[in-house]
């Protein structure tokens, strides 16, 4: 039995590094709700080398549990067992979410990155919200060089020219569109970690298609120019540049690139890997982002449209604009990466 301790909704924190007592500080935004989850949560934050062990004993008893439910559910189709399954059903999906999640954090502790804490208004003069560290750097090594490629393409495709200038430069943006950034952005990484993937291991396999060639080019607009975000352009693949550089080249001296071999699979491929596989997974993107962003105020108004005179407007740099959608595009790859393993130990993805 989980102790009392654990119970009610609980922050993921973290001892900071070289202090004493009991100052903790967050290390993920998003609050867990049930026992498994903040069990999780309270190893990763004070024994984090025993949270695979303890992950894998979890989803033993959700499939022992499963199991067990399974047997002694009557073939009847009695309404009370029936509410009775959904009930259950419910509660071992909220602990898969925060099994996922308790796994993409760790990921993010692992690699000595610091998740970006909730967005609130700040005493800044100016009304800078994005005070948390630059971690470009950090960020790129959790993708390969040829998936780091595709995500400076990314953010010039999401950010248009106004990547172009002082880093510094602050900007006004409201927190519907960074919400909807951000979540785009996850979505664009879960998709990049899944097809290089198979990118990565076709490589190895030295399966790699001989004829996807430089002049493909998926999509003819490949800079949407000052539009944030737009949603049809985070999966645009611009065509490569001749004298870009970068790729892989095997033994023979022919060059692969990532972006040429997305521009190579037929469309069908590309929506099935852009597709989120799993409820859990939407749940989880949904989560996260309204946890650092809070929940939109829209209204539908009589005529039908939408009411966003409500939204908090915020004041940030370019480079915490940056850092917010490098956070998101590594939550997505991670995000496939924790999916694929829960997958592996507890089946619950549809076929």
């Amino acid at each position: 039995m989980v102790p009392d301790k654990y119970r009610g909704g609980r922050c993921l924190t973290m001892r900071a590094s070289g202090e004493s007592g009991d100052n903790l500080s967050p290390i993920a935004p998003v609050e867990f709700e049930s026992p498994v989850g903040q069990l999780l949560a309270q190893i990763l934050r004070t024994h984090p080398h025993l949270l695979p062990a303890a992950v894998d004993q979890q989803l033993d008893n959700l499939q022992s549990d499963k199991n067990d439910q399974t047997e002694e559910t009557p073939q009847s189709q009695d309404l009370l067992y029936k509410r009775i399954a959904e009930v259950k059903e419910k509660e071992r999906q909220k602990t898969l979410e925060e099994i996922i999640y308790c796994l993409i954090v760790q990921k993010f502790v692992d690699n000595e990155i610091s998740m970006i804490p909730k967005v609130t208004e700040t005493s800044d003069p100016t009304g800078r919200v994005d005070f948390w560290p630059n971690q470009e750097q950090k960020l790129e090594f959790v993708h390969s060089p040829e998936a780091f490629e595709m995500i400076q393409s990314h953010l010039s495709l999401v950010l248009g020219d106004r990547m172009v200038g002082p880093l510094s430069t602050i900007v006004q943006i409201s927190k519907i569109k960074l919400g909807k950034l951000y979540a785009a952005s996850i979505m664009y990484g879960y998709f990049l970690r899944r097809v290089d993937q198979r990118f990565q291991l076709e490589r190895t396999m030295k399966t790699l298609p001989e004829d996807f060639t430089k002049s493909q080019a998926r999509f003819e607009d490949p800079n949407p120019g000052k539009q944030l975000w737009d949603p049809d352009s985070l999966i645009r693949i611009p065509p490569d540049d001749d004298d870009d550089g970068g790729g892989y080249e095997d033994a023979e001296g022919k060059q692969y690139r990532l972006r040429s071999y997305v521009m190579y699979l037929d469309s069908e491929t590309l929506q099935r890997y852009a597709t989120i596989r799993s409820k859990e997974a939407i749940s989880l993107i949904e989560k996260q982002t309204q946890a650092l962003f809070g929940r939109p105020d829209i209204r539908i108004l009589d005529d039908g449209s939408l009411d966003t005179s409500n939204d908090e407007v915020v004041s940030l740099t370019f480079s915490g604009l940056t850092m917010l959608v490098l956070e998101a595009v590594a939550f997505g790859s991670f995000l496939w990466d924790a999916e694929s393993y829960v997958e592996s130990k507890y089946h619950f993805l549809k076929s």
